[in-house]
């Protein structure tokens, strides 16, 4: 099958998975059923094709304690942050939220007032970040789940010099290209029913009650 049909084929499978969600009256329950339906189905195929990856020897050196791309602007679609909101909710006590949300408005506060190319080349830990690990792994936006290097070491070299131009992580970009196009997917079929998706860095929008 040729990349642009896989392509195809992935946005078909987020576009069937959110038309699932509008059926059932796209209640906040449905939506984040339906979120979770697509962060598996994604989660798997990366497991699959990890495999195939180290047998061309170009296994993700992603692992707990590897935090270098948890420093850099991480954007997600308001429907993925508010299921993630959700989650902090259900799972993490009133101090928790406190202190994440807290984390979240000093990091906005850091930003403030960049340039495109100085936001995108900034250097700040995610609100959810401690102790080298994602405090909400399991809810993590779409493109946290997709976002893997091969080589750890081009990944600490873009976070030390992140204004070097020839500087960038090594990173498997059909995994990348294959996440993307499920959630292109999954927005176009919300999209059907009037509701248009917008994208925030995460810290905008991570506000649990």
């Amino acid at each position: 099958m040729q990349p642009e049909n896989i392509e195809k084929a992935f946005f078909s499978d987020g576009y069937h998975i959110g038309m699932k969600a509008i059926e059932q009256e796209l209640s906040g329950i449905a939506l984040h059923e339906g979120l979770r339906e697509m962060y598996s189905a994604i989660d798997d195929f990366i497991e699959s094709f990890v495999e195939l990856a180290v047998q061309n020897k170009k296994s993700p050196e992603c692992k707990k304690g590897c935090e270098w791309c948890c420093h850099q602007p991480v954007f997600a679609l308001d429907y993925e942050l508010e299921y993630l909101n959700n989650f902090l909710n259900e799972n993490f006590s009133e101090a928790e939220r406190k202190k994440i949300s807290s984390r979240a408005e000093q990091k906005m506060e850091k930003l403030k007032g960049l340039d495109k190319d100085a936001l995108l080349n900034s250097k700040y830990p995610c609100p959810l970040l401690e102790n080298g690990s994602c405090t909400a792994y399991e809810a993590r936006p779409m493109a946290c789940r997709i976002y893997l290097s091969y080589d750890v070491k081009t990944c600490l070299r873009f976070y030390n010099h992140p204004d070097d131009k020839k500087s960038y992580p090594a990173l498997l970009e059909f995994s990348m290209r294959a996440g993307r196009m499920m959630n292109e997917g999954f927005k176009a079929a919300l999209k059907t029913n009037g509701i248009i998706a917008k994208e925030y860095r995460i810290e905008e929008k991570l506000h649990p009650i």
